[in-house]
């Protein structure tokens, strides 16, 4: 149960800026996505101390944790939390081979 290093790849911060930014656009306040974003951090938080509560992928080591609308991908191994990709849930998913 070791606390982990969370780290962001930069495609994965660029997709979860993307994200923040649509819902700025779409609701023109900022609100929604402070409230998305703590709910992201929590959730990794969370994610960081027990990794294996994400599904698992065809993938060794990667997981996929559900975060409202959206899919969380991250490797774990013993010391870090390594955040892949954050994609929406509600997109056609054939493409991702998860």
């Amino acid at each position: 149960m070791a606390k982990r290093k969370i780290v962001w790849t930069h495609k994965a911060n660029e997709e979860r800026r993307e994200i923040l930014a649509y819902w700025i656009e779409r609701t023109q306040s900022k609100g929604y996505s402070i409230k998305l974003n703590k709910l992201i951090q929590e959730s990794l938080r969370l994610t960081a101390r027990y990794p294996e509560t994400g599904r698992k992928t065809t993938f060794e080591n990667v997981r996929v944790k559900i975060i409202r609308d959206y899919l969380l991908i991250y490797e774990a191994n013993s010391t870090t939390l390594i955040v892949l990709t954050i994609l929406d849930g509600r997109r056609n998913n054939k493409s991702w081979n998860l």
